[in-house]
């Protein structure tokens, strides 16, 4: 998920931007903070100061035992957690117990060799509970990325694995940068995280190439054709020079990117290169953005010491590497009721240090009440999780799942 190599340095731990309204001329214009634990004291409406939030968290163990575990998730409407080991088992969490018997084991068609490869993520339909239905993303022969869709059995803790169902597939250019993430948005489209499929710099430039399906957004209608229809208003679906499937380009390694539904926007945590990990926020609505790989790194153009940013999107939050080892992990914004004092942030994480990060963006795209949480060290964070009722979660790539409380 991270390239080590430097290419140059940076002065500041950590930076955060405004973004401003719409309709303003002054896009994109950087403040910058000296350390990775500083609080920007700023209300909602911009004024008045506040403190950190008055609470402390503790992460608590609930299962263990996992065998490199990258993604959690929940199905609507269910007390239960499914968890995805990169080895290609799904693994159900049930009333804080750790099933022996497999959800679904793909093991036999999983490729895994590589740490970006594997059982990636699984996404449940929106009307699960009425059709049973889910998806996966897995790297499969060859290396090649696949989407399938499988039903649950008569046993609600077992899926059936004769009902699976090829929905796309797409070859790698290379082992790393495959993302993998999928997720159901408002609007019930399916989205599909696709990285730039290589290792360092983006070779292929896939970042900006419209004819791949690399370094991209992806949504498609999984109710509306077989396997798939694209939905008529993707933004390219009249460009000859573009695939169809295509929501947003200019990605590297989109690991993780979440929908807030009250605040109506996505959220996107992109890995960086060598520097600068960033996180993303716009309207869900709003199609077609270009984030701005491989031209930028963050809010760094990349290639050259200078660069056209027309019409790129740039992070409301960056930061990078000076510390060493950084990869940024995408989460959530938090709607939950255990932790009140935090509802309306967005919680994420570092897999090379397993810090916990959270943040506040107001309505005026304005980052406040960033915080590090001082939890001792829980391990490499391959995810940041969320139960059905929006509580927070974190798994380590030692093979452990915490929840986060109050302490």
């Amino acid at each position: 998920m991270h390239d080590e190599t430097r290419r140059r340095p940076i002065a500041n731990a950590l930076r955060w931007r405004i973004r401003p309204p719409a309709g303003s001329m002054l896009r994109h214009h950087p403040a910058r903070i000296a350390a990775l634990a500083a609080i920007v004291a700023t209300g909602c409406d911009g004024a008045g100061v506040t403190g950190p939030p008055p609470v402390e968290l503790q992460a608590i163990e609930i299962a263990g035992g996992l065998t490199q575990p990258v993604h959690l998730t929940a199905a609507p409407n269910d007390d239960r957690l499914f968890v995805a080991e990169r080895t290609g088992r799904i693994r159900v969490i049930e009333d804080g117990v750790l099933l022996e018997t497999s959800f679904l084991d793909l093991s036999a068609d999983v490729e895994w060799g590589v740490n970006e490869q594997g059982l990636l993520s699984v996404a449940f339909h929106p009307d699960y509970e009425s059709n049973g239905q889910f998806y996966v993303n897995y790297t499969g022969e060859g290396g090649a990325t696949r989407v399938e869709r499988y039903n649950v059995s008569a046993d609600p803790n077992v899926a059936d694995p004769a009902s699976a169902q090829l929905v796309l597939t797409e070859p790698q250019p290379g082992p790393k940068h495959n993302s993998g993430l999928l997720t159901f948005g408002p609007d019930g489209m399916l989205y599909i995280g696709m990285g730039d499929g290589d290792s360092a710099g983006d070779p292929f430039d896939n970042g900006q190439d419209p004819g791949t399906l690399h370094g991209t957004l992806l949504r498609i209608d999984v109710d509306g054709g077989e396997p798939y229809a694209v939905p008529p208003d993707n933004p390219y679906v009249d460009e000859p020079d573009w695939r169809p499937e295509i929501w947003a380009i200019g990605l590297r390694n989109p690991w993780r990117f979440s929908f807030d539904p009250e605040s109506k926007m996505l959220f996107v945590a992109d890995v960086g290169q060598n520097d600068i990990e960033e996180i993303n926020a716009q309207p869900a609505s709003e199609p077609g953005l270009n984030y701005g790989w491989n031209i930028m790194e963050g809010s760094d153009c990349y290639r050259s010491s200078d660069c056209d940013t027309t019409d790129l999107v740039l992070p409301v939050l960056e930061f990078d590497h000076d510390a060493g080892c950084s990869a940024v992990i995408g989460g959530f914004v938090y709607r939950g009721e255990a932790l009140r004092e935090l509802r309306g942030h967005y919680f994420y994480g570092n897999y090379c240090s397993g810090a916990v990060h959270t943040f506040r963006l107001t309505d005026d795209g304005e980052v406040t009440d960033e915080r590090e949480w001082p939890l001792d060290p829980l391990g490499s964070t391959t995810s940041i999780g969320q139960d059905a009722a929006g509580e927070v979660y974190v798994v380590v790539q030692e093979g452990i799942v915490y929840r986060l409380a109050p302490s």
